[in-house]
């Protein structure tokens, strides 16, 4: 199991004080807390290796290692082969829209291209404005109401001969929920399609297996698991290289450099393999034996373990109280098919009201549908929007009852 004080120590925002309380951090999922080996990893960069890469000093030279040890490091986090066919920019949002827009000039009319209503809209509507520039067709996967999962007898009969690329989500920034991206890929690939993953909302909670997976594409974002605001996108190397970004002239004709546009954060990026080895540092195993991948083998079992436990104790604590209702998977026996965040109403109240008086208890919840707009109004909680807790390996058990109890005061005062 995890050694919750010793991992606490290394992140100093888990001791501010609101009000002579401490702040509750359940806001991961719109964005982890930060380790202070990360900060000072980017701190190191600004200060000792402000350069730009390829040129014939010292500096330079230090930069072109630190961003070639990126590469190496993201490729062990993503479990991919080629270190080359992951490029970093400047969120997931920004990587989707520019390689959209490549990938969509391979489309003619009549192609078709299948999005998710469990997605985060980062994950949706670049491929609508994708494929409506290229002419193509565009239906959405539902999903399952009653627990918000995607519904694979849908997306198994929109697939056809004419559908292009699959664009799915991994986990659900809001509900949590999982999809099997293993049988997702398969399906895709039996009619001739790509497959598009969003990890972003899986990566600190789970292992990434992009190769086992078998998706094509891939993309997450390292503030999401304790790193900086970079964005990652993996691609099979074969259609790295085939497909033709948009680019500067003097710009790389190989990989990753002809995916990654202008100069790149070099200091946070310094700051992603910081972040994967704070993860890695969370094995049992030793350094001196192991590899850093099976170290995060070990490190991610642990965190699922231990998450597990958190959300199962703050679902069951919800489920408790009258007038609540759970959004997405609530049964003991199906914990494997979700991640550790919760979306929730409380009966009577909007979500930014909800939110609004758990930040006076000195608790961090999101409200709204933190751009899940396609999950929220499947669901049909627009405009009033869900409140969303998120737990991270770094919360604890105590900080899950006093959130119970904020929210049970919360539902009594309005009941």
């Amino acid at each position: 199991m995890l050694h919750l004080d010793a991992i606490r120590s290394q992140f100093p925002s888990l001791s501010r004080l609101q009000d002579d309380v401490p702040l509750v951090y359940l806001d991961g999922p719109a964005g982890t807390q930060v380790p202070m080996s990360v900060a000072n990893r980017v701190s190191e960069v600004l200060i000792h290796h402000s350069a730009n890469r390829s040129g014939q000093f010292a500096t330079s030279r230090e930069v072109d290692q630190l961003m070639d040890e990126a590469h190496t490091a993201a490729a062990d986090l993503l479990q991919v082969q080629d270190p080359r066919s992951i490029a970093f920019g400047p969120n997931m949002t920004t990587l989707t829209f520019q390689f959209s827009r490549a990938l969509a000039r391979t489309w003619s009319p009549g192609d078709e291209v299948l999005v998710s209503s469990l997605d985060h809209d980062a994950n949706f509507t670049p491929w609508i404005l994708a494929a409506r520039d290229a002419g193509a067709t565009v239906h959405t996967i539902p999903i399952q109401t009653s627990d918000a999962t995607l519904c694979m007898d849908s997306l198994r009969k929109l697939l056809s001969a004419k559908t292009r690329l699959v664009a799915v989500t991994a986990a659900s920034n809001a509900v949590g929920s999982l999809t099997d991206i293993r049988e997702i890929a398969q399906c895709a690939h039996e009619v001739g399609a790509e497959l598009f993953v969003d990890a972003v909302h899986y990566a600190p909670h789970r292992r990434i297996d992009a190769e086992a997976w078998n998706c094509d594409f891939l993309v997450c974002s390292a503030y999401k698991f304790f790193g900086p605001h970079i964005g990652m996108l993996y691609g099979k190397p074969h259609r790295m290289q085939s497909l033709v970004p948009y680019k500067l002239r003097p710009a790389p004709d190989s990989i990753p450099g002809r995916w990654m546009t202008g100069t790149q954060n070099h200091a946070c990026i310094a700051g992603v393999t910081a972040a994967i080895d704070y993860l890695a540092s969370l094995s049992r195993l030793d350094a001196e034996h192991h590899s850093r991948r099976a170290r995060l083998d070990d490190s991610f079992s642990q965190i699922q373990e231990y998450e597990t436990l958190l959300i199962a104790r703050l679902i069951d604590g919800l489920r408790s109280i009258d007038s609540v209702k759970i959004f997405g998977i609530v049964e003991a026996d199906r914990m494997h098919a979700r991640a550790p965040t919760i979306a929730f109403q409380v009966r009577g109240m909007d979500s930014l009201s909800v939110a609004k008086q758990l930040g006076q208890r000195s608790i961090c919840a999101w409200h709204g549908n933190y751009y899940a707009l396609p999950l929220t109004a499947a669901l049909g909680t627009e405009p009033e929007g869900m409140v969303r807790l998120g737990c991270m390996h770094y919360n604890t058990p105590e900080e899950i009852d006093r959130t119970l109890n904020a929210i049970q005061e919360i539902a009594t005062h309005i009941r």
